[in-house]
Order: C-alpha cells, then structure tokens, then sequence
C-alpha cells in the first residue's frame, strides 16, 4: 500500500496544539515539519512535491507505517522548524538541519544522512574574494534567522568582536543567495550542496571561503517521541544506507551540481536567449512526438553541439543532435546538418534508448543511462551493467553504473568485458552536464505553453 500525501502548505504552522508524537492509531497519520526549498521540499514543474527530504519522508512511511498517510506541514522558514516540531505539531522535522550542539539539546537527531561545509558567499561581479574574515567586518551580511549558519557566526564573533550580521527573518538561504547574486546583499552563508546548486543559476556566486568544519545534516524528533518511532528512524536510515537507496537520492538531487563552471553556465544563459529561441518550436514539436521533455532534448543537443546548426566532430558526428552516420540512416534522415531532421531523429533515437533499457530501472536512472548510451553506445552501456552487478554494485542505478564506466578504459576489467575498452569517462561527463543544463532550462522555461498547447492540439487534429 502506498502512502497517501497531502501537504499543508502554510506561512506557519497550524495554530492548534494537537499532541501528534503519540503516533494516533485512529487518524493514522505520520507528519513532517519542513520548509520550500531546493534542498528540503518544493513543487516541481508537474505540481508534484519533490526535494530530497520529500522523497526519503515518503520512503520512509512506505516502509515502517504502509498503512499510514503522509503529512507535511510546510512553515516559513527554517527558524519555525524546531519550534513547530516541539509544539507537538508534527512527529519528524526533515529540513536539511545540521546538527548543532544548541539543537541537540533541543531535539533529537536521527543517523545524519548527509555531510555538508558552511561557505561564505559573494558576488565575484561586486567584490574581490577575502583573504580573511577581518575583510567581511563591516560589509552587509546576512542569514536566516535560527539558522546553524547563524549559530557559526556567533561562535566566529568571539573571535572577531567587530563581526556584524543581521538574522533575517521569514526569508531562506536561497532567498538570500539571489540577493547577493543581484549585488543587494555583500556577503551571506551556506551550505555546500546548496551553493552548488544555485551556481548554476547564477555563475557569479563564489565561495569565499569555508565557515568551520563541516555539518552533518539529519532528521529531527522530539525527546518525548515514542520509542517505536525512533527506533524505526534509526533502522531507516542505517538500512537505505546499506543497500545503495541514499547514495542514489542524493545523486539524483546533487550528483550533477559540480559539473559546469561559472564560463559553462553564462554561455548557457545567453544562448538561452540568443540561439534557443531558433530552435524551441521543433524541440516542442520532439515532445509532442516522443513524449520526451522538450527541455531534456534541448539541453542533449546544447551538450552536443552548442546549438550549432553545422558543428561537426573530427569523427563526423554532425548537426544539433550529433548524428552520426548509421544514426541517421537508421532514422532516415538525409541532411544532418537541417535541424527540422536532426532534432526529431534525435529525439526518436533518445526514446528508441530508453525503452531498450529495462522497463525495471526506475526513472529518472533509466533516462540518464540512455542518454550514456547516446554518447557511448548501448553495449558498452550494458557492459558497466554487467560490471556493476559483478562488483556487488546495483546495475539499476545510474549512481553505480557511472562509477563502472569510468573503469571500461581500465584492462583489469574491459578486458573481461564483451565489448571491451572505451572511454567511460566522457558519458558520465556527459550525462552529468545534460543533468546541469536540464536543471536549468526547468527553472528559467515552462515545459507548457499556451502556443505549445496549441500546436499539440493541431497535431492531433
């Protein structure tokens, strides 16, 4: 039985002081305190709850309490966290709150499922990079408020007395972060992952340096929880550790974050504005075609050619969608540089990858391993497989069968393989830079629009 999930999406959390830890075996209902965020728990383009706290809440109910809904109580900001959670108003923060010693005798902490390191970001446009934190005194500085960034800066000003900061109130690191990326703000905190992320929406965000010794980040519960309920936390989290389930959500969310430079991402950006808009009406129409997301299509074919209508490899691999030439005469296309043939054979050619790979990989692994296998080819793709499962690795998912691609140039093992040596470096590249460009192209385009809706509806008629 799957957990049902509703969410309520408050600016505070419900005024009423239901004692909910007790676990209610009549309303059968676990709730989770957290709040919108790239890192906790936000609505995706599908208007689906999505964020890794989100997808390890709904795991976890799955497997513990199958015949109990799922509840999340979305407040506004991190700092109503703790205070909702010990107002008894839910049985479990999931936040991506880092365990400090101030929480910890507040709260307790499941197993940390998470390491990150505080980092004090600035505008590279703005200001020039410290060399020390003597050189932040008296710049504008800012974090939420309740916020272990806010606990660091307050261990920091011991140490250096004329260190000033404001605590915000009801605001978000995120928030934040695109103040100092619009140059309103000088300097805030946070945390790794998070930077990473937001790097790639604004290339002029850089670290200036680490803030202490990194966090580790958990789930928090009442001292006063029930002891089942602990308990089944703990057994939880040590289990998805084990068996491989944590390391693929965090690479689902973060595994990608690293790999385009502050260069790749402002190019990006201007052809998003320059050379896109040439091209967007026949990646709409790939949609309609294939049912793929028109923004994956888009950022496959950036990766491959720039949006660059004649670029050619030394090997001959031609056009938007880099076809090479069995490629296109197997999808019948007899101009590969007419991006009116190139982008719907590269589209059909993507599809005809994803379903060839087993229906039981579950998405989205099962579109990251095509798109390897659009850049390696589908057997030395099915070789990393094979690898995977010989090395006690889950050949299902894409976080481990990067990690044996990348070993096909290795002899110790191509050459036990089927399909021997190839270059497992460069479809992981690959892979992980459509990821980057796609996280992209869903937060600046709608994947829907009223004249795309439009041209679907012709296209049936």
């Amino acid at each position: 039985m799957t957990a049902a999930v509703t969410c309520i999406s408050a600016c505070s959390a419900p005024d009423d002081e239901t004692d909910i830890p007790a676990l209610d075996s009549n309303k059968k209902e676990i709730v989770f305190v957290t709040h919108n965020g790239p890192s906790t728990y936000y609505l995706n383009n599908e208007n689906e709850a999505a964020g890794i706290e989100n997808d390890l809440a709904v795991l976890f109910v799955k497997n513990h309490y199958p015949d109990y809904a799922i509840r999340f109580v979305v407040v506004k900001s991190i700092s109503d966290v703790i205070p909702t959670l010990l107002k008894g108003k839910a049985h479990i923060a999931a936040a991506n709150l880092s365990i400090t010693h101030l929480r910890e005798h507040l709260v307790l902490f499941s197993p940390p499922y998470q390491e990150t390191q505080q980092q004090l970001i600035f505008n590279s446009d703005v200001n020039k990079k410290p060399n020390n934190i003597n050189q932040v005194i008296g710049k504008k500085i800012a974090v939420p408020d309740g916020t272990s960034y806010a606990e660091r800066l307050t261990e920091l000003q011991q140490q250096h007395p004329a260190l000033q900061w404001h605590a915000a109130n009801h605001t978000n690191t995120e928030s934040l972060l695109e103040e100092v990326a619009d140059g309103l703000l000088d300097y805030t905190v946070a945390d790794s992952h998070l930077v990473a992320l937001m790097q790639n929406y604004h290339p002029n965000l850089k670290v200036a340096m680490p803030l202490g010794k990194p966090d580790k980040i958990a789930w928090a519960m009442s001292k006063n929880s029930p002891a089942e309920l602990t308990k089944n936390v703990d057994v939880f989290f040590k289990k998805i550790r084990q068996d491989g389930t944590l390391r693929n959500l965090l690479d689902r969310y973060y595994g990608h974050n690293k790999r385009l430079n502050s260069l790749d991402v402002t190019t990006f950006l201007a052809r998003i504005n320059t050379l896109l808009p040439k091209y967007i009406h026949l990646f709409k129409e790939a949609q309609v075609l294939t049912g793929l997301d028109w923004r994956l299509l888009a950022a496959l074919s950036y990766r491959e050619s720039h949006w660059d209508t004649y670029n050619t490899s030394p090997t001959n691999v031609r056009g938007l969608m880099m076809l090479t030439e069995s490629t296109a005469d197997l999808m019948g296309v007899t101009d590969r540089l007419d991006p009116k043939q190139s982008i719907p054979a590269g589209a059909k050619y993507l599809l005809r990858l994803i379903e060839k790979i087993p229906e039981r990989i579950p998405e989205p692994d099962r579109t990251y391993m095509a798109l390897a296998a659009y850049n390696i080819g589908y057997a030395h793709v099915e070789d990393a497989r094979v690898l995977a499962k010989r090395l006690n690795l889950n050949p299902d998912s894409w976080a481990d069968v990067k990690k044996t691609l990348v070993m096909l140039r290795d002899p110790e093992y191509y050459t036990t393989l089927k399909y021997g040596y190839a270059s497992g470096g460069a479809p992981v590249i690959f892979v992980e830079s459509v990821r980057s460009y796609l996280r992209i192209l869903e937060r600046y385009q709608p994947k829907h629009t009223e004249e795309f809706n439009a041209f679907k509806i012709a296209s049936n008629n």
